[in-house]
Protein backbone atom coordinates (compact mmCIF):
# COMPACT_ATOMS: atom_id res chain seq x y z
CA UNK A 1 0.00 0.00 0.00
CA UNK A 2 1.59 4.21 -0.95
CA UNK A 3 2.03 5.36 1.90
CA UNK A 4 1.09 9.84 2.15
CA UNK A 5 4.53 11.30 2.19
CA UNK A 6 3.06 13.98 4.55
CA UNK A 7 2.03 11.68 7.27
CA UNK A 8 4.23 8.67 6.31
CA UNK A 9 0.17 6.61 6.75
CA UNK A 10 -1.29 4.60 4.41
CA UNK A 11 -2.79 6.28 1.33
CA UNK A 12 -6.56 6.67 1.84
CA UNK A 13 -8.83 4.73 -0.22
CA UNK A 14 -11.34 6.87 -1.95
CA UNK A 15 -15.03 6.94 -0.95
CA UNK A 16 -16.51 3.97 -3.09
CA UNK A 17 -20.27 5.32 -2.45
CA UNK A 18 -18.91 8.33 -4.82
CA UNK A 19 -21.00 10.25 -7.25
CA UNK A 20 -18.85 9.33 -10.28
CA UNK A 21 -17.15 5.67 -10.46
CA UNK A 22 -15.08 4.53 -13.37
CA UNK A 23 -14.39 1.03 -14.43
CA UNK A 24 -11.84 -0.18 -17.01
CA UNK A 25 -10.91 -3.59 -18.18
CA UNK A 26 -9.13 -4.89 -20.82
CA UNK A 27 -11.25 -7.89 -23.02
CA UNK A 28 -10.13 -9.75 -25.64
CA UNK A 29 -13.28 -9.62 -27.67
CA UNK A 30 -14.28 -7.93 -30.79
CA UNK A 31 -16.21 -4.42 -29.92
CA UNK A 32 -19.35 -6.39 -31.62
CA UNK A 33 -19.08 -9.86 -29.05
CA UNK A 34 -18.79 -7.11 -26.52
CA UNK A 35 -22.12 -5.15 -27.53
CA UNK A 36 -24.17 -8.16 -27.70
CA UNK A 37 -22.65 -9.41 -24.19
CA UNK A 38 -24.37 -5.90 -22.84
CA UNK A 39 -27.31 -5.84 -24.76
CA UNK A 40 -28.97 -9.49 -25.30
CA UNK A 41 -30.25 -11.31 -22.47
CA UNK A 42 -29.10 -14.40 -23.73
CA UNK A 43 -25.42 -13.22 -22.59
CA UNK A 44 -26.14 -11.19 -19.28
CA UNK A 45 -27.82 -14.13 -17.68
CA UNK A 46 -24.35 -15.51 -17.77
CA UNK A 47 -22.70 -12.80 -15.98
CA UNK A 48 -24.82 -10.42 -14.77
CA UNK A 49 -26.40 -12.11 -11.65
CA UNK A 50 -28.51 -14.14 -13.63
CA UNK A 51 -30.50 -10.99 -15.21
CA UNK A 52 -31.97 -11.16 -18.39
CA UNK A 53 -31.19 -7.66 -19.96
CA UNK A 54 -31.93 -6.30 -23.17
CA UNK A 55 -31.40 -2.67 -24.35
CA UNK A 56 -32.04 -1.55 -27.53
CA UNK A 57 -32.83 2.38 -28.44
CA UNK A 58 -36.06 2.26 -27.39
CA UNK A 59 -35.13 1.57 -23.75
CA UNK A 60 -33.56 -0.69 -21.15
CA UNK A 61 -34.80 -3.37 -19.24
CA UNK A 62 -33.54 -5.75 -16.31
CA UNK A 63 -35.35 -8.38 -14.87
CA UNK A 64 -34.07 -11.35 -12.85
CA UNK A 65 -33.85 -15.50 -12.78
CA UNK A 66 -37.70 -15.24 -11.22
CA UNK A 67 -39.26 -12.97 -13.89
CA UNK A 68 -39.35 -9.66 -11.60
CA UNK A 69 -38.47 -6.66 -12.67
CA UNK A 70 -35.12 -5.20 -11.54
CA UNK A 71 -34.94 -1.91 -13.70
CA UNK A 72 -36.65 -0.35 -16.54
CA UNK A 73 -35.31 3.00 -17.68
CA UNK A 74 -34.30 5.47 -20.77
CA UNK A 75 -31.43 4.93 -23.59
CA UNK A 76 -30.02 8.47 -23.87
CA UNK A 77 -27.47 7.60 -26.25
CA UNK A 78 -27.16 4.44 -28.39
CA UNK A 79 -23.90 4.34 -30.87
CA UNK A 80 -23.38 0.27 -31.92
CA UNK A 81 -21.09 -1.12 -31.21
CA UNK A 82 -18.93 1.62 -29.54
CA UNK A 83 -21.24 3.43 -26.96
CA UNK A 84 -24.78 3.04 -25.01
CA UNK A 85 -25.53 4.93 -22.10
CA UNK A 86 -28.58 4.26 -20.33
CA UNK A 87 -30.34 5.37 -17.00
CA UNK A 88 -30.86 2.78 -13.88
CA UNK A 89 -32.89 1.83 -11.38
CA UNK A 90 -32.46 -1.15 -8.90
CA UNK A 91 -36.28 -2.17 -8.33
CA UNK A 92 -34.98 -5.68 -6.94
CA UNK A 93 -34.59 -3.58 -3.46
CA UNK A 94 -37.07 -1.92 -2.08
CA UNK A 95 -34.56 0.66 -0.12
CA UNK A 96 -32.49 0.96 -3.52
CA UNK A 97 -35.85 1.37 -5.58
CA UNK A 98 -36.78 4.69 -3.18
CA UNK A 99 -33.76 6.42 -4.20
CA UNK A 100 -33.17 8.90 -7.78
CA UNK A 101 -32.07 7.06 -11.04
CA UNK A 102 -28.94 6.83 -11.98
CA UNK A 103 -26.93 6.57 -15.68
CA UNK A 104 -24.50 3.94 -16.54
CA UNK A 105 -21.91 4.73 -19.68
CA UNK A 106 -20.70 1.12 -21.73
CA UNK A 107 -17.99 2.85 -23.44
CA UNK A 108 -16.30 0.19 -25.92
CA UNK A 109 -12.76 1.39 -27.26
CA UNK A 110 -10.88 -1.34 -29.75
CA UNK A 111 -7.11 -1.53 -30.09
CA UNK A 112 -4.72 -3.35 -32.63
CA UNK A 113 -4.02 -5.78 -30.96
CA UNK A 114 -7.56 -7.99 -31.04
CA UNK A 115 -8.65 -6.53 -27.39
CA UNK A 116 -11.12 -3.67 -26.65
CA UNK A 117 -10.86 -1.46 -23.48
CA UNK A 118 -14.18 -1.74 -21.95
CA UNK A 119 -15.15 1.47 -19.78
CA UNK A 120 -18.29 1.86 -17.57
CA UNK A 121 -19.12 5.03 -16.28
CA UNK A 122 -21.93 5.10 -13.49
CA UNK A 123 -22.67 8.36 -12.39
CA UNK A 124 -25.45 10.33 -11.52
CA UNK A 125 -25.13 9.14 -7.90
CA UNK A 126 -25.70 11.66 -5.94
CA UNK A 127 -29.42 11.17 -5.14
CA UNK A 128 -28.86 7.17 -4.67
CA UNK A 129 -26.16 6.77 -2.32
CA UNK A 130 -26.97 3.50 -1.51
CA UNK A 131 -27.46 2.14 -5.01
CA UNK A 132 -23.58 4.05 -5.11
CA UNK A 133 -22.34 1.86 -1.75
CA UNK A 134 -24.05 -1.57 -3.28
CA UNK A 135 -22.28 -1.15 -6.91
CA UNK A 136 -18.97 0.41 -6.20
CA UNK A 137 -15.96 -1.41 -6.47
CA UNK A 138 -16.69 -5.46 -6.08
CA UNK A 139 -20.39 -5.19 -7.65
CA UNK A 140 -19.37 -3.45 -10.60
CA UNK A 141 -16.13 -4.98 -10.96
CA UNK A 142 -17.56 -8.86 -10.45
CA UNK A 143 -19.36 -8.45 -13.14
CA UNK A 144 -17.27 -6.91 -15.54
CA UNK A 145 -14.94 -9.93 -14.75
CA UNK A 146 -17.69 -12.39 -15.36
CA UNK A 147 -18.54 -10.66 -18.55
CA UNK A 148 -14.59 -10.78 -19.65
CA UNK A 149 -14.63 -14.30 -18.31
CA UNK A 150 -17.66 -15.94 -20.06
CA UNK A 151 -16.49 -13.52 -23.46
CA UNK A 152 -12.59 -14.61 -23.31
CA UNK A 153 -13.63 -18.38 -22.21
CA UNK A 154 -17.01 -19.05 -23.18
CA UNK A 155 -17.42 -20.17 -19.81
CA UNK A 156 -19.19 -18.39 -17.12
CA UNK A 157 -17.68 -16.80 -13.75
CA UNK A 158 -20.08 -18.49 -11.45
CA UNK A 159 -20.47 -22.02 -12.22
CA UNK A 160 -24.73 -21.85 -11.01
CA UNK A 161 -24.64 -19.04 -14.10
CA UNK A 162 -23.51 -22.31 -16.51
CA UNK A 163 -27.24 -23.27 -17.63
CA UNK A 164 -28.31 -20.08 -18.50
CA UNK A 165 -27.90 -19.97 -22.01
CA UNK A 166 -31.41 -18.39 -23.08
Amino acid sequence: MSADASTDQPAAIPDEGTATQVYRIVIKATPQEIWDAITLPEFTRRYFHGAAITITPDGYASFGPDGSSWGVAEVLEWDPPNRVVHGWTSLYDPTLAAEAASRVTWQITPDDDGTCLLTVIHDRLEGAPRTASSVAGAGWMGVLSALKTLLETGEPLHPALAGEQG
